[in-house]
């Protein structure tokens, strides 16, 4: 069982031995294991984008930054553990998954409506469908870390979440950058990357450049295809979810919360995630058939058209920096970029987070 344990964290697989999953003591006993569990989903994610910092430092900093590392003494060349442009993804990524994060422990921290209303006063939070043992602190953690880092494994039942604290995972999800799995959320960041270099560039009157590479009509057709297909798959199959009796039928709660399940089961599986609203009643011939399509499309039709793109790009002649060169080893873009993932989410999917979660949580 612990082999299974490394392999569904490291792996990215998060199906577990057991049902309940991390839930369970036999899988994750105590708080040390819970953290080990959440620093295993993190490592290969953190990783890619360290490794993509160091290629780009090789390419666009290195010759400069060795000139000022040597000296008369050591006569070596500058350590450097990530570079500026590696740096600028990172920071776009955390800041994105500490704003998750604080959502989701404070919506969990206000306790259950509900339990309110029958005059029983909670003190610990919203406890429903989470263990004693790692609380809402843990499990809003390991929420939203799971659901960023695409792992899948869980601590707590997701479908007792509150309406805000639901909200986290679901966009999360839907988002699909914020570090992602091996690799997925840093190509997904470097599309956006992309965008926000040509509306940067449109705005303030600087030359759309990345990495050297001048940015044209052609990778922003394939980025803006690349950017459309996630929110497709899985507002289109939600809609037919809808639309048909045998989607209708697996939901077990027809107010909001019960659109919320079906959004979330094809953002869990387009995002390669796994984990689940388990309320909704899935083990169907119409789930196991929709959420396997979704999973293959969601899975390579992106890999195929960003692969497209860093072809055009290695096709190209490389440009020198100039004064009209937008930085994008800044900490300001960083922000740019978190500023352009928001926008594009929520030009794709407030609509339906509007009709569950926020609906739900406006109900309340």
């Amino acid at each position: 069982m612990q082999r299974l344990e490394s392999i569904k964290h490291l792996g990215t697989n998060g199906g577990g031995f057991l049902g309940a999953n991390s839930a369970t003591p036999l899988e994750n006993p105590t708080i040390l294991s819970n953290m080990i569990e959440l620093f295993s989903m993190m490592i290969l994610p953190i990783s890619s984008i360290i490794v993509f910092g160091r290629m780009a430092y090789g390419k666009y900093e290195e010759s400069k930054a060795n000139k000022v590392a040597y000296t008369l003494s050591t006569n070596k060349p500058k350590k450097i553990w990530m570079g500026k442009e590696g740096r600028t993804v990172f920071v776009a990524m955390s800041i994105l998954f500490v704003v998750g994060l604080g959502i989701c422990f404070y919506s969990e921290s206000q306790g259950n409506h509900a339990v309110a209303q029958a005059g029983i006063t909670e003190t610990l939070g919203n406890m429903e469908g989470k263990e004693v043992r790692f609380g809402v602190a843990q499990s809003a953690l390991f929420t939203t870390a799971t659901t960023s880092f695409t792992t899948g494994t869980i601590n707590n039942m997701h479908d007792t979440l509150t309406p805000l604290g639901g909200l986290v995972p679901l966009l999360h999800m839907m988002l699909n950058v914020v570090f992602g799995g091996a690799g997925v959320g840093l190509m997904n960041m470097l599309i956006y990357a992309i965008i926000a270099v040509f509306i940067c560039g449109l705005m303030i009157g600087r030359t759309p450049e990345y990495l050297g590479k001048k940015i044209e009509g052609k990778e922003m057709k394939l980025a803006a295809l690349c950017i459309i297909i996630h929110p497709l798959l899985i507002l289109g199959f939600t809609a037919l979810a809808l639309s048909i009796p045998e989607g209708i039928n697996g939901i077990t709660n027809p107010s909001f919360h019960g659109l919320s399940q079906v959004l979330y089961e094809f953002a869990s599986s387009a995002a390669n995630n796994g984990s689940g609203f388990e309320g909704l009643a899935d083990n169907s011939l119409f789930w196991n058939m929709s959420c396997g399509i979704v999973m293959f499309l969601a899975r390579y039709l992106p890999i195929i058209i960003q692969l497209g793109i860093a072809g055009s790009l290695m096709n190209k002649i490389d440009v020198n920096k100039s004064t009209g060169t937008l930085e994008t080893n800044t900490i300001s873009f960083a922000i740019i970029l978190v500023v352009v993932v928001y926008i594009f989410s929520a030009l794709t999917f407030l609509p339906a987070i509007a009709l569950g979660p926020i609906a739900e949580w406006l109900t309340l």
